[in-house]
């Protein structure tokens, strides 16, 4: 949560205008960010003998000048702050004054009270019920006259269930302080009522104006550790210590005479209700401010809630329903309500089109063709998440039976034996690679190694445009290697916020940094077997599978030929060092290395190093999906990575492989593969592996534009491979190779990938996003279809050295 959040969250609401304003002072350091970056600040400074201006004296006085600003408003929000608990205090202090001379005058009043042989004047301190609950209700059994005002104080829904203000009736003062002769014992138990209702009221009066100034201080610290961050300052260690600290509010003479007093309320409520337990009175009056922080704080949340409520149906006002009327009554519906409705009968018609046809002569073959385009029309337009489609492929699979037996003879499976066999492909080693990549990925963020990696390098990129924009795009590919091109933009657009919040108005280079991000992500995708989904079904269809020294080889120098082109594209197209002059340098994280990274990096190499040799130890591992059980008993064992990491793992995209795989599957033992195959070989007669790679990866380029990359793999990767496999000069692996690659650098789209939705949800602090489809199109797809160029030539070359 952030601490504006928790300011809103935790004040007490009626003291709310005199807490420390966080919010707008973190908008005014930003602005003085952006000032001094841009040489707003610091004029006025004297030249050298030879006329020039020295620019660590041009810095020093602009830091100079920041801190004046933001010393004079914190000081006012100070002086407010003082001002409010300076009044607070002497108000609550003289009620507790009050209450103590209520209490004395009782006590006297009790003391001189008649005693006779059958009537006994109250003990004091006064003896509570003894089958007295904790509860607020039961502090007393009011009778009588008290009862009836208690239950009309009760009745107070409108107020807070704990804090009812209370005053010393007219009657009950004439009791503390009239004649002892007139004191009845059943006004006696009314004043104690109204005093331990006091009490609390105090208590938790007391303990709020506590949290004032605990919270005010903390406040402080944190706005000042934030402006020290941004500004580069040392701002934080004087203020507090020179300003703050000496303030009456924050004083220890201050803060000891506050607790003094709530001890004392303590102590009064413990006479007046616990029999004198000090424990016990302790307890109940935590249990009455627990009760109205919650009554607070329900409070807040209804105006947090209402706020939200706003927001949202603002966003949803352009999706009203429509009502439709029917023989069967008019029913409510929206346009994408409608959509996915029309949708949804569009891909069952299909299905069952296609199922009630004859398309291929083995039955088979035609059931596994209807669920093939059935599940693709699904995947295609999202009418359900990929992995509920996912799931939904076995299950087709089974029930239609499309699945042969492998001893030659061609016969149907039935359902029991088709699941066997289904399920023994679905987790496969390839899943097991996944699960020890989300491992990786997992303790990498968590630890803070990949951020203070790409800090360490970013923070050597300087301030020029151009190598600013270069540098976070390398970034974004190797942060892609390992924590997959899903979480890496996340990352990366964390880190170039303090660039965005300096540039100048209109500047060009705050999409150009963006885009080059997510085109950066996209294509650090190709990097490793574990970057992306179709990397994985790629190896599954790979047959023997690569080793990762062979995809390194491979795929690392077309990244980064990929990345410099992107890069020329972007200059070029936004021609960033024209409106902005010098960026807002990173700064490298200071935070000291732990043993526990040093133990996170040494696992994590170590994996690495058996996947790259991993047939050297076949016969010791047996498969790369055995290596990678390694860093899950590694991290999670000594319990650097927890139960509730290993829930958040993307279990939809392993969900999504495994019906990949068993999709996958079903296309090669119902025949469909093979028939597809011959048929499209038939066509490619007498080209090249070189002519059929660039085929299919046009093919592949263009798909993946339009639907997942994950998907488009999906479909595509299977045929490829037995295309490949049909081949007069058989290269299946190059091929499936290939085209996995290319399936990484489709970009065209704001939809071509996590990096490019992820990209174009980005917007300023006006609410204006960054990019628009347009940039996508203007630069995404010159860079997909130079990637394209790449992969099918230098690419083609590598993958031909290797051996596929």
């Amino acid at each position: 949560m952030k601490f504006s959040h928790q300011i809103h969250f935790n004040a007490v609401p009626d003291w709310a205008d005199y807490y420390l304003p966080y919010s707008n002072i973190k908008k005014l350091i930003y602005q003085l960010e952006k000032d001094k970056v841009s040489g707003k600040l610091g004029h006025g400074v004297q030249d050298d003998e030879e006329g020039h201006v020295d620019e660590n004296t041009s810095l020093m006085d602009a830091t100079q000048e920041c801190n004046i600003k933001i010393s004079n408003v914190l000081d006012k929000s100070l002086d407010k702050i003082v001002a409010f608990y300076t009044k607070k205090e002497a108000e609550i202090y003289s009620e507790l004054d009050q209450l103590i001379e209520a209490v004395n005058g009782l006590q006297s009043s009790v003391d001189s009270l008649p005693q006779d042989d059958e009537t006994h004047a109250p003990a004091w301190p006064p003896a509570r019920p003894k089958a007295h609950s904790r509860r607020r209700s039961s502090i007393s059994q009011p009778s009588g006259r008290f009862a009836r005002r208690e239950s009309t104080l009760e009745g107070e829904s409108d107020l807070p269930p704990t804090i009812i203000t209370h005053n010393i009736a007219d009657e009950q003062v004439a009791l503390l302080l009239g004649s002892p002769k007139d004191i009845e014992e059943e006004d006696v138990e009314v004043a104690l009522v109204d005093l331990r209702k006091r009490s609390v009221d105090l208590f938790v009066l007391l303990s709020e104006l506590k949290s004032f100034v605990a919270l005010n201080l903390t406040a402080f610290g944190k706005i000042l550790k934030k402006y020290d961050k941004i500004t580069n300052s040392d701002l934080k260690r004087t203020y507090i210590s020179n300003v703050v600290n000496r303030t009456y509010p924050f004083s220890n003479t201050t803060k000891s005479e506050l607790n003094n007093r709530i001890q004392t309320v303590e102590r009064i409520y413990a006479q007046l209700a616990t029999d004198g337990s000090l424990d016990d009175a302790i307890n109940e009056l935590k249990s009455h401010l627990r009760e109205h922080i919650v009554w607070e704080r329900n409070t807040v949340w209804r105006d947090m809630v209402g706020q939200e409520r706003k927001a949202v149906s603002l966003a949803v006002q352009s999706s009203t329903p429509t009502k439709i009327s029917t023989p069967f009554g008019k029913f409510a519906i929206t346009f994408a309500q409608l959509q996915k409705v029309l949708t949804a009968v569009v891909c069952i018609s299909v299905f069952l089109v296609l199922y009630n046809v004859k398309t291929f002569e083995g039955v088979e073959e035609s059931n596994c063709f209807a669920i093939l385009i059935f599940a693709s029309l699904l995947w295609a337009t999202e009418l359900m998440p990929l992995f509920v489609t996912a799931l939904l492929v076995p299950l087709m699979v089974i029930m239609l039976q499309v699945m042969r037996s492998d001893d030659g003879n061609d016969s149907r499976l039935s359902a029991p034996d088709a699941t066997k066999k289904v399920f023994s492909q679905m987790f496969s080693p390839v899943i097991m690679l996944l699960l020890g990549g989300f491992a990786i990925a997992g303790a990498l963020s968590k630890y803070g190694i990949a951020k203070a990696m790409a800090t360490f390098v970013l923070a050597k990129a300087g301030t020029k445009p151009s190598r600013v924009l270069l540098m976070n795009m390398f970034v974004a590919t190797i942060a892609s290697m390992w924590i997959s091109n899903v979480a890496a933009p996340v990352l990366c657009f964390s880190l170039i916020q303090p660039i965005l919040r300096t540039l100048p108005v209109n500047s060009s280079f705050g999409p150009c940094l963006i885009l080059g991000i997510a085109l950066a992500s996209n294509i650090g995708g190709m990097a490793s077997p574990i970057s992306s989904p179709q990397n994985i079904i790629a190896i599954q269809n790979m047959n023997p599978p690569p080793t990762w020294g062979e995809w390194f080889f491979i795929a690392i120098p077309l990244c980064l030929i990929a990345d410099v082109l992107t890069w020329l594209v972007l200059l070029w197209s936004y021609k960033p060092e024209q409106s902005t002059g010098q960026i807002h340098s990173i700064r490298q994280s200071s935070d000291p290395v732990t043993w526990t990274q040093v133990y996170v990096a040494g696992v994590t190499i170590l994996t690495i190093v058996l996947w790259c040799l991993s047939h050297a130890y076949e016969q010791v591992f047996g498969d790369m999906g055995v290596i990678a059980i390694l860093p899950l008993i590694a991290f999670f064992g000594p319990g650097l990575l927890t139960k509730d990491d290993f829930n958040n793992f993307l279990w939809n995209v392993i969900m999504l492989a495994m019906g990949g795989i068993a999709m996958g599957k079903a296309v090669e033992s119902s025949g469909l593969l093979h028939t597809v195959a011959t048929y499209i070989q038939a066509n490619v007669q007498g080209m090249t592996a070189f002519e059929i790679l660039f085929v299919f990866g046009c093919l592949v380029l263009v798909v993946a534009t339009f639907i997942s990359h994950t998907v488009a793999a999906l479909i595509i990767l299977p045929i490829v491979a037995q295309v490949g496999a049909e081949l007069d000069d058989p290269r299946p692996r190059l091929l499936v190779m290939g085209s996995a690659l290319l399936c990484s650098a489709a970009m065209g789209l704001p939809v071509s990938g996590f990096p490019n939705m992820n990209a174009i949800s980005i917007v300023d602090e006006i609410g204006r996003p960054y990019l628009s489809t347009s940039d996508f199109l203007k630069n995404g797809v010159p860079s997909s279809l130079l990637a394209l160029l790449v992969i099918t030539t230098f690419g083609y070359l590598l993958m031909s050295i290797v051996g596929y």
